[in-house]
């Protein structure tokens, strides 16, 4: 039996809670998360034709990139179709999750779908960049429970280094105490000074595994009182962030580029704003959604184009006037995640042996039509 939980827990690993933008309304967004789920739905929006989809095909747990409820709802009047379909999903005993900016901003998420689709080359994090606090732990032990500590530590998720796991570093020692009154000793007798073999065992980890690697520690250790030193250390882990700047692998112009982005989205059209569409172009800067604001950030990056949607003609404006060129497929470019997270779920339902049936949403949530 897999349960909201168990799946949210499984995304967590992927897109930990701490890369969200602040005040991003991410993570559950109606239901209960030890509900119990047999049949996922992956959308990109909860719209009320995504409920119906859900509903039809019989799902417990629809998984969306982005939150159905943006703005709290004060009051559920049901003459409103939004808030209708909120009750429709909690009257069928619906659960629904919000990943947004989780997902733009994880390792492999939406950013890099988007910048592969788009053709681009040693990408690097674009905007609002991300680092979780790591920690060092040295604890003393003596030398023949070394092993079985490290062991345990490694189980706790400590020493995981890119595609590296299990890394620890052991110096050997001296330990010396003396036992006193009150103590229970694993080595050594009350009243005599002890003179021990021991090893410094150093590992580090993400502060989201502080509390099991501690507890770990605790459980594997012998000592009545373990010795240890606990401190932050920078410039480790994963870097995090909202959109990708890269290359593409042979320049081109900018109106090639332009249908480029319209072939590979699929999308029916999409704005250009350039001076010069004529103008040779190679380094992009993408990024999903609404980020007309970023514009500036794409120049001081010396993009030569940028993609992003949702442009308002005002900042079209500016945009024109700056020289750099920006393409706008619409917001709805998105959309590959969820082709992209239905085969993620799949993935990880097999490899953790769930019972459970993955569907990709077929309906299209596009608000525009070009005519």
């Amino acid at each position: 039996m897999v349960k909201v939980k168990d799946i949210v827990d499984r995304f967590y690993q992927f897109a930990p809670p701490f890369i969200a933008e602040k005040g991003d309304p991410v993570g559950l967004q109606l239901g209960s998360l030890d509900h119990e789920v047999k049949k996922m739905l992956v959308t990109l929006d909860v719209r009320p034709a995504v409920v119906k989809e859900a509903l039809e095909i019989g799902a417990d747990f629809i998984f969306a990139h982005h939150p159905a409820m943006f703005v709290p709802v004060k009051s559920i009047d049901l003459s409103i179709p939004q808030h209708k379909m909120y009750a429709d999903i909690l009257k069928n005993n619906l659960t629904v999750f919000g990943a947004h900016t989780l997902l733009d901003n994880a390792q492999g998420g939406t950013s890099d779908w988007l910048a592969e689709e788009l053709g681009l080359i040693e990408t690097q994090p674009f905007v609002s960049l991300k680092q979780e606090t790591w920690y060092k732990l040295a604890v003393f032990v003596p030398t023949q429970n070394a092993a079985e500590l490290r062991q345990a530590l490694g189980d706790a998720g400590a020493g995981h280094l890119g595609a590296y796991s299990r890394c620890s570093y052991s110096l050997a020692g001296t330990g010396r105490f003396l036992p006193e009154t009150g103590s229970h000793p694993y080595i050594g007798t009350k009243g005599t000074a002890e003179e021990v073999q021991e090893q410094k065992v150093e590992v580090v980890f993400p502060s989201r595994l502080k509390n099991q690697v501690l507890d770990a520690m605790c459980a594997h250790h012998p000592y009545e009182e373990i010795a240890f030193d606990l401190y932050q250390v920078e410039n480790l882990g994963p870097t995090y962030g909202m959109g990708r700047i890269g290359t593409l692998d042979k320049p081109m112009t900018v109106a090639d580029y332009a249908q480029f982005v319209k072939e590979k989205t699929g999308m029916d059209g999409v704005k250009l704003i350039a001076k010069d569409p004529a103008k040779m172009v190679q380094r992009v800067a993408v990024l999903g959604g609404s980020g007309s604001k970023f514009f500036t950030e794409a120049m001081k990056q010396k993009a030569d184009v940028y993609v992003t949607g949702d442009v308002t003609y005002h900042t079209g404006h500016d945009i024109y006037e700056s020289g750099l060129a920006v393409i706008d497929p619409g917001h709805y470019f998105e959309v590959i995640c969820k082709t992209k997270m239905t085969a993620l779920f799949k993935q990880w339902a097999q490899s953790e042996k769930w019972q459970l049936e993955v569907i990709e949403s077929k309906v299209n949530t596009n608000p525009f039509k070009f005519i």
